[in-house]
């Protein structure tokens, strides 16, 4: 469909040759004319293990700077790499490619790119095959994305296809060495979020280290062109789209056994030594690994079915080159090593992943973190080693720090996440090893947990699959757990899931109106102004121009009134703004299409809400400062009277630290320092400012409005904003909560709601003082003395009320009917629940007792205890008696409690509860 796209003069010119693969029969172009295979495994096997295919061996450092040295020679601008989580887009949560860099803005032509051309070396982190990592020798969670990009627009186009496949078959061959004869360029088309363009596969003695696609064509229901079942129409731009694998062209480089050792194999001696495995060069070992590798990358490995063919075939091969080996030993063999492989790719993944200010939590992001915090730590208990993950992420931002000494900036909060993860997961297994032995229980012997329910469990409680198993078949009940089980997970959670919509019935006229002019950008300080109605539906109302802010950014919106026709007085209740288009809410009259109309914002509420944007952000920074830079801004609030900021943190934010919050705040308030607001093209922002920009959100279009207080913080924002810190006035912190798992709310008031809150506060103080007769600052050692008095007085309380359960025990055990050998003790007592639960405690004691207590103090009360050496669940019997009273309730086999708010149906409950007990006993 495509070949005319691939009759490139480069090929012409310097001896290449198409040919069709024997094997796959997809087009490839070589300058070996005897070729009949594409080199792409599995038509072809790995040729350069053990025969390193360029000039000399190369580091990941070296072979970084070569490719990037060699563009820039060539007229490229190095570009530094964006962070791994993708702070830039809101439908993926982490850098998946180089060019996702620059998506959407800039290969939508909105915004030009930082550079034209450009190259760059971008750590990229995909999970789509993480259970293959460790065993099939070539995959990785984490990996470097090298390329240059060329973005052509209709008036400047800067090179295309030749000139691309011209620079790679130069770096290839004269910087890197390699026979070009050994390379390989196949065709393939590309297609991937609704972009496509002709590509190829670039191939060196088997193992794919790049591919080049040209971008030009976009998804169009009515387009010419047809690709893979989709319809498609050119693009106006046209984009060089390459990605060169690092770590594969370091591995060719070399010729390792499999990509690990190639990369890491100082590391990997000493993690060997921790592990208790043979650090020794083993000329065996090696042979056995270079053929599970070749046979790996003719295969998938991402199911055990496969690794155990996989073993088999590779048991066979040696057999024939004279090593004896089983597929049982290969497996005890190589597991360890696989897992050690794993472990290492992890702990890389998460040094960017942490140090790139991701905090681990339940969702996005945050989950695929903690994902692979669980399974490092499951693979450091397997492995048995001598070691904690704190120190091999200590040991791989060690290696890291000469390429990436941004990472080492953040070490200490990253060791404080990974130790309180460490700490969260040894509980998790606790709790859930209780959870799996319910559910197991529930489900009986001989059923299955379903892989679902597996899932269901890892994602709600962290429950690792193995452990399940372990729990769940010493009690009958089967687990079977999918080979790709974390692949399925990390699939899950690896992009922004959207709902659908619902249409929102827009009237025509509306679509066709002008964009509304935004008076609150141009005059902030302006509470009145003129305008003409364009548009009157109901209570829907549409200005030429507005000075009342429409809801958005967290902000709500303002309210007012207009004067409209003979002068009647609308109230606006509120704005909205749909595609530009400012709707006004109004109460109280018409208006006609063509009035003219005089606008008047409530200036008190505008400035509370004004005060308290600003005071946002300036919470938010001293935030940062005061915990660390992994905050972020997940979601926000303004009131007049109370806002709130929801921020990202690895745990409990203290006392003490918002007071430090706090006091940054207010310091950066005196201090009265500008607040700027700008309009800037976002790559120009982007570059002065980075993308701590978009901690509000990301906003949409070429040009972005910017507010900065100084050097104190910088934001996207299209809220309004006060023109100096000292006129938000104070700023009061009133209490921080989390509100997810790794999410922490702050809430706050500003200006004169937090004097409001101040006096408040006094008038408390004040009342306190004035109940316990001292003044307020003797009011902390007042109710210190007044505490402990209480201490001491409830616990002779408690003494003569457990004197008088001793005393009412003799009693009631008279009085106790006998069950067999049990003495069931039924009464109704004139107690609280607290000195029932006391005297149930008496009574049982003593041997086979079962003791049914009630009240009829504050409704209906009802407790059941038994002794130890009776067998009876409490927790049964009182949920039957809460039914009766009404209500509910359950506890321990030893010990529970319930009842209903109906004190009339205590008698009821207490009947049932004997029965119950009777019935169970008997």
């Amino acid at each position: 469909m495509l070949e005319h796209e691939y009759q490139l003069a480069y090929f012409q010119k310097n001896g290449f040759h198409r040919r069709i693969c024997t094997s796959c029969k997809m087009p490839f172009w070589s300058q070996d004319a005897a070729r009949q295979s594409c080199g792409d495994p599995p038509c072809a096997t790995y040729e350069f293990i053990g025969k390193p295919v360029t000039k000399r061996k190369y580091n990941l450092t070296e072979m970084r700077e070569a490719f990037l040295r060699f563009h820039e020679e060539r007229g490229h601008k190095r570009v530094a790499r964006y962070p791994v989580i993708a702070r830039w887009r809101d439908d993926i949560y982490l850098t998946i490619a180089s060019i996702a860099d620059f998506q959407p803005h800039v290969t939508s032509g909105v915004v030009p790119p930082p550079a034209n051309p450009l190259c760059i070396s971008q750590p990229c982190i995909r999970l789509n095959d993480l259970d293959s990592v460790g065993k099939s020798g070539r995959h990785l969670t984490c990996f470097e994305m090298m390329a240059h990009h060329v973005f052509n627009s209709p008036e400047k186009e800067i090179y295309w296809k030749d000139r691309t496949v011209e620079l790679c078959h130069e770096f290839l061959t004269k910087t890197l060495g390699i026979d070009g004869k050994l390379i390989t360029y196949k065709e393939n088309p590309w297609s991937g979020g609704g972009n496509a363009g002709p590509a190829v596969e670039v191939l060196v003695a088997g193992l794919e280290v790049a591919t080049l696609v040209f971008m030009n064509m976009q998804l169009d229901p009515q387009g010419s062109i047809e690709l893979k079942g989709e319809t498609y129409s050119l693009m106006p731009l046209r984009i060089v789209d390459t990605g060169y694998g690092l770590e594969r062209l370091v591995w060719a480089s070399n010729g390792a056994e499999n990509i690990y050792e190639a990369l890491w194999p100082d590391l990997l001696k000493q993690w060997k030594h921790l592990a208790h495995l043979d650090t020794q060069p083993d000329a065996r070992l090696q042979a056995i690994q270079h053929e599970v590798t070749k046979l790996a990358g003719l295969q998938s490995v991402d199911t055990n079915v496969k690794l155990i063919a996989l073993r088999a075939e590779v048991a066979r091969k040696l057999g024939a080159k004279g090593i004896q080996v089983t597929p049982e030993e290969l497996d005890r063999q190589l597991r360890p090593l696989e897992n050690l492989y794993a472990l290492a790719d992890h702990s890389r993944v998460l040094a960017f992943m942490l140090g790139d200010g991701i905090v681990p939590s339940n969702v996005k992001g945050g989950y695929l973190a903690r994902l692979l915090i669980r399974r490092a730590l499951r693979l450091i208990e397997e492995l048995r080693m001598d070691t904690t993950l704190v120190q091999l992420l200590d040991a791989q931002l060690q290696a890291l720090s000469k390429d990436f000494p941004e990472l080492r900036a953040n070490r200490d909060t990253m060791m404080r996440i990974v130790d309180l993860e460490t700490e969260r997961y040894r509980e998790t297994i606790e709790k859930g090893t209780r959870l799996v032995q319910a559910e197991a229980k529930k489900l009986g012997k001989g059923a299955t947990i379903s892989v679902d329910k597996l899932l269901e469990l890892y994602d709600s409680n962290g429950l690792n699959p193995e452990i399940v198993k372990q729990v769940a078949e010493p009690m009958g009940v089967k687990v079977e757990v999918p080979d790709d089980f974390f692949s399925q997970v990390a699939n899950r959670h690896s992009s922004e899931k959207r709902g659908a919509k619902a249409q929102e019935q827009v009237p025509k006229e509306l679509k066709a109106l002008p964009k509304t002019k935004l008076v609150y950008y141009e005059n902030p300080l302006q509470k009145e102004f003129d305008a003409v109605v364009l548009y009157a539906q109901g209570k829907e109302v549409v200005l030429d121009q507005t000075a009342f802010y429409p809801e958005g950014g967290g902000q709500p919106s303002d309210s007012g009134f207009l004067s409209g026709r003979e002068n009647a007085l609308l109230d606006v209740t509120r704005a909205d703004t749909k595609d530009g288009v400012v709707i006004h809410t109004v109460e109280g009259g018409k208006l006609r299409k063509g009035d003219v109309v005089h606008g008047r914002v409530d200036w008190g509420k505008r400035l509370a809400h004004t005060r308290a944007h600003t005071a946002t952000h300036i919470t938010l920074a001293a935030s940062r400062r005061v915990l660390g830079n992994h905050v972020w801004q997940t979601g926000a609030q303004k009131g007049a009277d109370v806002s709130r900021i929801d921020i990202t943190h690895f745990k409990r934010i203290t006392d003490e630290e918002m007071r430090q919050i706090e006091t940054l705040a207010n310091m950066a308030v005196m201090e009265d320092m500008q607040v700027e607001k700008l309009w800037l093209d976002r790559d120009e922002a982007e570059k002065k400012f980075g993308f701590q920009l978009y901690q509000g959100g990301i906003p949409t279009g070429k040009v972005v409005r910017v507010v900065r207080i100084q050097e104190f913080d910088v934001e996207c924002c299209g809220g309004t904003h006060v023109k100096h810190t000292a006129e938000v006035g104070p700023i009061k912190l009133l209490r921080a909560e989390p509100i997810q798992d790794g999410v922490h709310r702050i809430e706050f008031s500003a200006g004169m709601a937090a004097v409001r809150r101040f006096q408040e506060r006094d008038v408390l103080i004040q009342k306190a003082a004035e109940t316990l007769g001292v003044t307020p600052d003797k009011l902390p050692l007042a109710a210190e003395r007044f505490f402990t008095e209480w201490r001491q007085l409830r616990k002779q309380v408690e003494e003569l009320t457990e004197l008088a359960a001793a005393g009412r025990k003799g009693k009631l055990l008279a009085q106790a009917q006998l069950v067999g050998k049990v003495k069931l003790v039924v009464s109704e007592e004139q107690a609280t629940m607290e000195q029932l639960l006391t005297l149930a405690g008496e009574l049982v004691k003593e041997p086979g007792v079962v003791a049914i207590l009630g009240s009829a103090k504050e409704g209906a009360k009802v407790v059941v205890a038994r002794s130890k050496d009776v067998d009876l669940h409490a927790g049964e019997v009182v949920r039957e008696a809460s039914k009766a009273a009404g209500g509910g309730g359950g506890g321990k086999p030893e010990l529970a409690q319930g009842g209903g708010p109906d004190a009339s149906k205590l008698a009821e409950a207490l009947q049932v509860a004997a029965e119950q007990a009777r019935k169970r006993l008997g």
